[in-house]
């Protein structure tokens, strides 16, 4: 777990990442002190705009520091979502950046282990794969199957391929904090 200090320094760098991007053309990943930024792992960015996505990608695993790998995602959710188009300098300050920075995948052997609120989904067949963040689930109020329905439709595949038996199914944790829990009384919009 990351300590509440951590969480802001990573979401100013993400913000910051983004700014530099947008404002300058600039793509510059600040280093930052902090020994927990350090150590390698997954994360994802997602940016909101009036409480919508406005942009999510990130790495499942990585071997950069966390704090790089932050930073590059940031930018990529606002630069190359396909969903979306490229985040405009007029958006800056109307966006609420999220990060979730993710445990290693494990493998489940059954549905019955998805933890609904606590795990994320990878599911893989055939060369596709599709991953949904915790939190989406949470969002939607999906239960296991349907958490497990909707990440094979985001691999491209049948909504009930994971009743055929044939799909590798990996759940990761992701600890997810947002620039509303560490300002809650900051209106992203006013900065």
């Amino acid at each position: 777990m990351l300590q509440p200090v951590e969480r802001g320094e990573l979401l100013g760098l993400a913000r910051g990442a983004v700014e530099r991007r947008i404002r300058e053309g600039r793509e510059v990943v600040v280093p930052c002190e902090s020994p927990a930024l350090h150590r390698s792992g997954g994360a994802f960015v997602s940016l909101h705009r009036f409480e919508e996505l406005r942009g999510c990608i990130g790495r499942i695993r990585s071997a950069a520091p966390l704090f790089r790998t932050v930073q590059e995602m940031a930018v990529a959710a606002a630069t190359q979502d396909y969903r979306f188009s490229p985040v405009r300098f007029e958006e800056l300050s109307e966006l609420h950046f999220e990060i979730s920075v993710l445990s290693d995948p494990d493998i489940l052997k059954d549905v019955s282990q998805i933890r609904v609120g606590e795990h994320g989904l990878i599911v893989s067949a055939g060369g596709r794969s599709g991953l949904l963040l915790p939190q989406v689930a949470t969002s939607y109020g999906w239960d296991a199957e349907t958490f497990l329905s909707h990440t094979c439709a985001k691999a491209g595949l049948p909504m009930d391929y994971w009743k055929q038996g044939r799909l590798l199914i990996e759940a990761f944790t992701a600890e997810v904090f947002s620039e509303k829990q560490i300002r809650p009384h900051v209106d992203v919009v006013d900065r």
